[in-house]
């Protein structure tokens, strides 16, 4: 059982703390027969059905347009912790309609969000181009308005989580009103619109459901836009905003898996005549491995605190939260491969599948590289 000590933190209220004893006790019971890595698309559909019956699925589009961060990431640490596909089902739900819930017009969020919540259909968001990925600013899908009311939208989207599986998607595009990052407009698209094609399917180490999106003349009503005009990298920064920090939660789910199946290993395999962990090189791997973890949670749930405590912007927090805690996983995940020694590496073992699973988190929604410079640009901001 991982450590569940850091819910008494003074980040987290009473109903926190049920929220996480219940997830576990539904995850525990259900997400190993719903989640099968042999099938993505169909275990993505069972997972999303099963967490919106459950109720868990209003917390990734709730209600009244409030995120409760903390219970995002109380949610995606644990399904991250039993299975790395049942934190993407979770997670692509709040991050794909993320911009509807923040900015969406109220026929938008009465259109597509019950439909999230219920887990009835399956949410995406397509910011990432070929040519456009850390650097936003760079989008080309091109949004043209044409008679009639109607938005034109030709262009290309790649590495779509949910692509080929999602019932709808939030589109950025580029509407002219302005240069480089202030001329993008997010539009809200559903899956059948004629024009929109799947163009590829995209395999990963870690099997996910990821497609190439290309647009041809696809027509969509210009009361589609989320928010007004020009605001899209605003709604875009805002809704990772909310979600960042979830990432780094997900990588905490990852690392404690790793610390568990670890502890465990060193307790059983007999080595030099007696267990694995009377070693003092194991015993400070164990403690460096316990150290990296505790670290990156104080990061991501103050980063979270923060936000449901009122701050209007965290991008600095989420910054360093994602940017430790997917780094640190990353070193505790390859400390759990060398410990177990050849068990490690092989193919379906605990360590490595998290190997495989923790690599993509260090890169989407922001790279490390990134994240170093959003956090040193606000710090230059503050003495300038």
């Amino acid at each position: 059982m991982a450590d569940k000590s850091f819910l008494a933190w003074p980040f987290f209220e009473e109903r926190h703390r049920r929220l996480a004893d219940d997830v576990e006790r539904w995850a525990a019971d259900k997400i190993a027969a719903l989640a099968d890595h042999h099938d993505i698309d169909a275990s993505c559909r069972r997972l999303v059905e099963a967490m919106g019956a459950a109720g868990f699925l209003v917390h990734a589009a709730p209600e009244d347009g409030r995120f409760d961060v903390r219970s995002l990431c109380i949610l995606r640490e644990t399904f991250a912790r039993h299975d790395g596909l049942a934190d993407f089902a979770f997670a692509m739900q709040g991050l794909g309609t993320g911009a509807l819930t923040l900015s969406g017009s109220d026929e938008l969020k009465r259109r597509v969000l019950p439909g999230v919540r219920a887990g009835e259909t399956i949410a995406a968001f397509a910011l990432t181009e070929p040519e456009a990925g850390s650097d936003v600013a760079q989008i080309a899908l091109k949004a043209t308005p044409t008679d009639g009311d109607m938005i034109r939208l030709d262009g290309e989207k790649t590495w779509i989580s949910n692509g080929g599986i999602a019932d709808h998607y939030v589109v950025f595009a580029r509407t002219g009103e302005a240069p480089g990052a202030k001329g993008l407009s997010a539009f809200s698209v559903p899956a059948d619109t004629p024009g929109l094609v799947i163009a590829e399917r995209l395999e990963t180490i870690a099997p996910h459901p990821l497609a190439l999106l290309r647009f041809k003349d696809c027509r969509i009503p210009a009361a589609n836009r989320i928010g007004k005009g020009g605001e899209g990298f605003k709604i875009a920064m805002a809704t990772l905003d909310v979600f960042r920090s979830t990432v780094g939660a997900a990588a905490l789910g990852f690392a404690r898996r790793a610390l568990d199946a670890t502890l465990d290993r060193a307790r059983t395999r007999q080595l030099f005549g007696g267990p694995l962990a009377d070693l003092p090189l194991t015993q400070t791997a164990l403690a460096e491995m316990a150290t990296a973890i505790d670290t990156s949670a104080l990061l991501v749930y103050r980063a979270a605190w923060t936000r449901d405590a009122g701050a209007p912007r965290i991008t600095r927090e989420a910054a360093m939260a994602k940017m430790v805690a997917t780094e640190s996983a990353q070193k505790v995940i390859d400390r759990a491969v060398q410990i177990h020694g050849a068990e490690g590496v092989r193919s379906g073992s605990v360590p490595e599948t998290l190997y495989r699973e923790i690599r993509a988190l260090r890169i989407y929604e922001g790279a490390t590289e990134v994240q170093k410079l959003i956090i040193a640009r606000q710090l230059l901001s503050q003495v300038a």
